[in-house]
């Protein structure tokens, strides 16, 4: 996997850079919005990894997001952030594809632990989707009267 690029999603810019800082520090490539339109712009143009998300937006709920990004990048890792836990929001969370739920106030270690998971979890599915793709090929190859 290449340079690893995460999109950190919060209406607080306190929380945009401390998470900025401390991921870039971590060797990751980062980009913020403090907006859901801001993020479904920038993941129109980049490709991220993974992306943690504030479950409370100006303009949109997370779970909206979550769904909107699921559009535009579909193998990203959506993290949801929040500060409001409640089991409408997890539910809602699920619902729209997150594929983890934090709730605030957040460790940095339990972050960095969680965003290692995640990543290897999306490179073991890329190498298992490589993989099919190779045993279909080669399958049609020999079944081919050539």
């Amino acid at each position: 996997m290449g340079k690893v690029r995460i999109l950190v999603v919060d209406d607080d810019q306190t929380i945009r850079a401390t998470f900025r800082a401390w991921l870039m520090e971590e060797g990751y490539e980062v980009d913020v919005a403090a907006t859901g339109k801001e993020a479904i712009d920038k993941s129109q143009s980049e490709v991220y990894n993974l992306a943690l998300i504030d479950i409370r937006l100006p303009d949109m709920e997370g779970t909206r997001l979550l769904k909107e990004l699921k559009e535009t990048t579909p193998r990203m890792r959506k993290l949801i952030v929040t500060g409001y836990p409640d089991l409408q929001n997890a539910v809602a969370s699920v619902r729209s594809h997150a594929d983890y739920y934090f709730i605030k106030p957040v460790s940095l270690a339990e972050v960095a632990k969680v965003v290692k998971e995640q990543l290897r979890e999306q490179e073991m599915e890329r190498e298992y989707g490589q993989t099919k793709v190779a045993e279909f090929v080669e399958s049609r190859l020999r079944e081919s009267p050539d």
